[in-house]
């Protein structure tokens, strides 16, 4: 007799990065989880969501419960992913401002943030942007939005060992290693969330 393993359903999770610069060590924690993804976790697909071209959030560009179109395709996307996996680094103690306004928009009615599951991760300086983190967990509250609590992700992006290379990519193997648990958390929370 054959054994049968039942497969995991696959999860859509829109990868967010706050911060819009190309080099952007936050937007290389994104390609080192769709790479890892596609390379050893079944079950999970990243879809990398541009937030850049969003218009400065204004509710008179908002006709006859239409948004704009930039809006209305970011908003149809958050809705239709299973997950969300934020990347930010940290501005003032805070988010950037491009995920702020992000946030904003998809927040307006009907919220599409509404039952997700999230995950965060962070480079950033000698916080390793543990404190944009909270706040956006404290964001994602309103927004009911849930995010795992465990593994967190804290990366010091200037401190030694070296966590990049010179063209901005991931190469510290610890750092990548939690990254990757942090995705199976997702993974796993997100199935339970769905029952």
């Amino acid at each position: 007799m054959e054994s049968t393993v039942a497969a995991k359903p696959m999860i859509e999770v829109a990868a967010i990065c706050g911060s819009l610069r190309k080099a952007s060590f936050n937007r290389s924690l994104l390609r080192t989880a769709e790479k890892l993804c596609r390379e050893s976790i079944n079950g999970v697909q990243i879809k990398f969501v541009d937030i850049s071209s969003l218009p400065f959030i204004n509710t008179d560009l908002e006709v006859n419960g239409t948004f704009p179109p930039a809006v209305q395709d970011f908003r149809k996307t958050i809705l239709q992913a299973d997950a969300v996996l934020f990347a930010t680094p940290e501005y003032n103690y805070s988010i950037t401002p491009p995920l702020k306004n992000a946030i904003d928009w998809a927040s307006r009615p009907p919220n599409v943030w509404a039952d997700k599951a999230a995950a965060i991760v962070s480079a950033a300086g000698s916080s390793g942007g543990s404190r944009a983190q909270y706040h956006l967990r404290q964001i994602g509250v309103f927004l009911d939005l849930h995010f795992i609590n465990k593994p967190e992700l804290f990366i010091k992006a200037f401190e030694p060992p070296r966590k990049f290379d010179s063209e901005g990519n991931l190469i510290d193997a610890e750092t990548i290693d939690k990254l990757k648990a942090i995705l199976f958390a997702l993974q796993a929370f997100t199935l339970r969330l769905q029952g």
